[in-house]
């Protein structure tokens, strides 16, 4: 007998996501955890914004190298088969800097290379686990988990952050890593006891996977909607999200805290997100959701030039709250937007393009903001970041009515092919 939900939650009654969904929050609020600590220890160690550019370019710029790869696999492969080997891995990874770093004989080249290869394993997470709710939920449901799944993430960064700033200045990081790595048991154990959703129906296997890539690469890019939809995701993930990579040195140096601070500033940033994911739950259709992704970049930038002019702790921690609401609706709604366009044999490619342009493009950014923090400052570096998303978020709703017609007739067609009739769909982007 079905399970009943609420609308809001109506993803859920899917006995398959409802295990994915149980497993992952317990990991990501290790994830985030891990994130929290292994920024602060880099910090203590080093005291460099340089560094601290350096291991987020480190940990994200294999996710631009290798999505494309991650998204062969995706579109060929089991995809839970495939998660269970990577979460596996990640495990491993936390569970060594645990270790390093509780002996004590933790060192910056050891953050570097286990960073570097969580990135690796990131890679072929992302564009996996995309693509493998709808096989969960199926296309009905999928605007709703995609929404459930941010709310899940960042539902994991208010408590992740906060709980990491307490261990990390009561007891230090390598508990954090620690508690991270035994996180891991639950996903596995989640995916594990899945029924099996069967192999994607993607591209055979006499298809060379460079070939298969160029597949994706192409109907990104020549698909205007996606096109434009990625642009602004690029965008706002170079100049924008950088922001948190510098978030220790606004806890400390600008702000004048320690670790309890920066977890503060970490969990309020979370608290928006929250927010944000959670209004894209009650949402019953995809009418609007292109204006709310324009709105929300412009809006994630002014908020950000508003906390970079801040020099007090709490307004400081209120002004993250919207920026994370406005963050988490351009990438969620947009990932809902893409997901709606894109058939069903490309999924795993097109959303590891949507990976390189989330995650991918974050260390170039990571690196910018890096090497312009030392010189001009933390603050300034986010005030330009910040202007950057305003000019993306006004361009893009510029163009919106150039974009709907197409987005509309995609989305219709995706509908068309499921045997669902498009009258809903084609409301989209309006």
């Amino acid at each position: 007998m079905e399970v009943k939900f609420p609308h809001a939650l109506r993803a859920l009654r899917s006995r398959n996501y409802r295990l994915f969904v149980a497993g992952q929050l317990v990991s990501l609020i290790g994830t985030w955890m891990q994130i929290v600590a292994q920024s602060w220890l880099m910090y203590r160690l080093t005291g460099s914004a340089v560094h601290l550019g350096l291991v987020g370019f480190a940990s994200q710029v294999p996710v631009f190298v290798l999505a494309p790869l991650g998204g062969v696999i995706a579109d060929r492969f089991d995809r839970r088969r495939v998660l269970i080997v990577v979460q596996s891995t990640m495990m491993a990874l936390a569970l060594a800097l645990a270790l390093l770093t509780l002996a004590g004989i933790v060192r910056i080249w050891q953050i570097f290379t286990l960073a570097s290869l969580l990135g690796v394993a990131n890679a072929f997470d992302i564009p996996v686990r995309q693509s493998f709710v709808v096989g969960m939920v199926g296309r009905e449901y999928l605007p709703n988990a995609i929404a459930l799944n941010s709310s899940m993430v960042n539902g994991a960064r208010l408590v992740g952050p906060a709980v990491a700033g307490v261990i990390v200045a009561v007891i230090g990081e390598g508990w954090c890593f620690l508690l991270n790595g035994l996180s891991y048991a639950g996903v596995i154990t989640a995916l594990a006891s899945m029924k099996s959703t069967g192999e994607p129906a993607g591209t055979q296997a006499s298809t060379s996977a460079w070939d298969s890539i160029v597949e994706g690469f192409t109907f990104a890019w020549h698909t205007q909607p996606v096109r434009a939809l990625l642009l602004l995701l690029g965008l706002v993930s170079v100049m924008g999200m950088p922001y948190s990579v510098l978030m220790p040195i606004f806890a400390d140096r600008v702000l004048g805290g320690g670790p309890y601070a920066y977890g503060l500033l970490m969990s309020a940033a979370g608290l928006g997100a929250l927010a944000g994911s959670g209004a894209l739950t009650v949402r019953r259709d995809l009418h609007g959701l292109g204006r709310w992704i324009g709105v929300s970049a412009g809006g994630f930038g002014v908020c950000l030039v508003l906390f970079s002019l801040s020099r007090w702790l709490w307004l400081s921690a209120a002004l993250l709250v919207p920026v994370g609401f406005c963050m988490m609706i351009e990438m969620a709604a947009s990932n809902t937007l893409i997901q709606a366009m894109v058939p069903d044999r490309l999924r795993g490619r097109v959303m590891a393009v949507y990976s390189m342009m989330f995650m991918g493009m974050a260390p170039l950014g990571a690196l910018i903001a890096g090497a312009l923090a030392a010189p001009i400052g933390a603050p300034a570096t986010v005030q330009f970041g910040g202007a950057m998303c305003v000019v993306g978020g006004v361009v893009f709703v510029a163009r919106l009515p150039a974009l709907r017609g197409p987005a509309r007739q995609l989305i219709a067609a995706q509908e068309m092919s499921a045997g669902a009739p498009p009258d809903e769909a084609t409301r989209a982007s309006r």
